[in-house]
């Protein structure tokens, strides 16, 4: 592949070029969607900010000619520790969108999560992963018969597990798109899942005459759902086979209680600053949940990696994986082979990054890698 090329033909290395290239690139209220947070964007910049406040502390003279970055997930062998974020409306940012994102994933043997509000659906995104895993993420929707529904056909397109994010009973007061007045859906994005569905169209457009309009406007009144509880854990598993993993877990007693309810795993998360605003890192928040249920059901992370050693401080404070969302999506701006630009030149970081701590296997990276900044070893 030829790498993606700035004005001045130098190839785009650096997520802030990528970023710089998607808000020259994308209209204003797409972009915005996209870079913003919550609020007065607090969590967002701790996000990043997070991984400052630890050091690394590399071990020299090992034996690094061999590195290993494979992990197992889900009693799947993966070649990396990543995964891709299940982003919505991602035609906002390129025709090709979720597709493109997927494809790219599938092409480097990495994980792919498909939003609920994505813009092609679940089936024709499971379609181009070939034999690669791939997550839905679901937004329970305020019935449970579309629930149910979006859950068998994951399950039939042979998704492998079922992603229920906890944390957006509402969406959070996100001052730029409010500014902006824009909420993707409005354009057409972000509904084909729902478009798609038996059950939603029986339900909600049985004459199969809704308007574009009039559709967004029946999949808004029961895109989110305020009435949720860990009861529900138990009746999701009902609907499934599949492993549930909860996204969203920021509170250690939650991630306690992921285990109890029996979820088979969790993601650490602050829905990338995009949610509540004020609340910890996700960073910060890792070693303690990590502390409570290491070794009990897989722990993933996401919010505000953005280069190698990021993901070395994860997977040292707990992480047994890590999934990224933004940096792939500015990628997206120039189509797949933007995404896969990206996703390589994060690979290649994390390879050299774990070779300079002195360790060539992920498997072997622990707490001893790491320690708060200015603390002693």
């Amino acid at each position: 592949m030829t790498a993606p090329v700035s004005a001045d033909d130098r190839p785009i290395i650096r997520i802030e070029d990528w970023e710089a290239l998607a808000e020259q690139t994308l209209p204003k209220g797409a972009f915005d969607y996209v870079h913003s947070g919550a609020g007065a964007e607090e969590t967002l910049r701790k996000n990043e900010r997070a991984f400052q406040q630890w050091d690394l502390l590399p071990k020299i003279l090992t034996n690094v000619e061999n590195v290993n970055l494979g992990i197992n997930l889900l009693n799947r062998q993966l070649p990396t520790p990543l995964l891709l974020a299940p982003v919505g409306f991602q035609t906002v940012v390129h025709p090709e969108g979720e597709l493109a994102s997927a494809r790219s994933a599938a092409g480097l043997g990495i994980p792919y999560i498909t939003s609920t509000v994505s813009s092609f659906s679940l089936e024709d995104i499971s379609a181009v992963m070939e034999n690669v895993p791939r997550y839905f993420q679901l937004y329970w929707p305020n019935d449970e018969e579309v629930a149910a529904s979006f859950v068998t056909r994951a399950e039939a397109a042979g998704y492998d597990a079922i992603v229920l994010t906890v944390d957006t009973a509402l969406l959070g007061w996100r001052e730029k798109d409010l500014q902006n007045r824009y909420f993707p859906m409005q354009t057409g994005a972000g509904t084909a899942n729902f478009v798609t569905d038996p059950v939603f169209q029986q339900k909600y457009n049985p004459s199969g005459l809704l308007t574009q309009e009039e559709l967004t406007a029946e999949i808004k009144k029961i895109l989110l759902n305020q009435s949720l509880t860990w009861e529900k854990i138990a009746w999701l598993r009902q609907q499934t086979s599949l492993p549930i993993l909860l996204k969203g877990i920021i509170h250690t007693e939650d991630g306690k209680k992921a285990v109890a309810y029996g979820a088979d795993g969790i993601i650490v998360s602050n829905h990338g600053g995009r949610q509540l605003d004020g609340v910890r890192s996700s960073l910060n928040a890792l070693p303690f949940i990590s502390k409570e249920i290491q070794g009990e059901i897989p722990i993933l992370f996401d919010s505000g990696i953005r280069r190698g050693p990021d993901i070395l401080k994860a997977i040292a404070l707990g992480a047994d994986a890590v999934i990224i969302g933004r940096p792939y999506v500015y990628g997206l701006t120039l189509g797949q082979a933007g995404v896969t630009a990206v996703l390589t030149n994060l690979l290649h970081d994390l390879e050299t990054s774990l070779a300079l701590t002195g360790t060539a296997s992920l498997s072997d990276i622990d707490g001893s890698l790491i320690a708060r900044t200015g603390n002693s070893q």
